[in-house]
């Protein structure tokens, strides 16, 4: 019984490992990121987009989803540094252009779209409004609050 024990809190810490859990994202702790990013919206945890997603984001801050986020070349090349090594893995996708808008992947509409009541969706105003429902989102914390 306790060997049965044993191997099963080690799957379960092995498979932990290799699987991304959308309810709980890994926090920023870059200070430059949370304030830069977090100025205009929610500091997205870079984990939810892959490495060349961020990239062409941080490439065309001057056009940042028809707003202009522009920030001084040192602090683009250090944001990019860290969205980049904290990115997401590659996930399957058609090809053509990595995806840009996290409230357009897969997993963000399969959960959002059964889940969220037309309420709900009102009151966030926008499906980029993570804290709106999750209060904890800016942590990390994406469960349903």
């Amino acid at each position: 019984m306790k060997r049965t024990l044993i191997l099963t809190a080690l799957i379960a810490f092995v498979g932990a490992a290799v699987t991304v859990d959308e309810s709980q994202a890994r926090r920023i702790k870059n200070k430059l990121v949370k304030s830069e990013c977090g100025e205009c919206h929610m500091a997205f945890q870079p984990s939810f987009l892959p490495a060349e997603s961020w990239r062409i984001i941080m490439d065309d801050l001057e056009n940042h989803f028809g707003d202009d986020a522009s920030v001084d070349e040192k602090d683009a090349v250090a944001i990019t540094n860290y969205l980049v090594k904290h990115a997401g893995r590659k996930r399957r996708r058609k090809k053509g252009q990595p995806p840009l808008r996290i409230t357009k992947l897969r997993w963000f509409v399969r959960e959002h779209n059964h889940e969220v009541s037309r309420r709900a969706k009102r009151r966030a105003g926008t499906m980029s409004n993570c804290t709106a429902c999750h209060r904890g989102a800016d942590k990390g914390y994406y469960d349903d609050d």
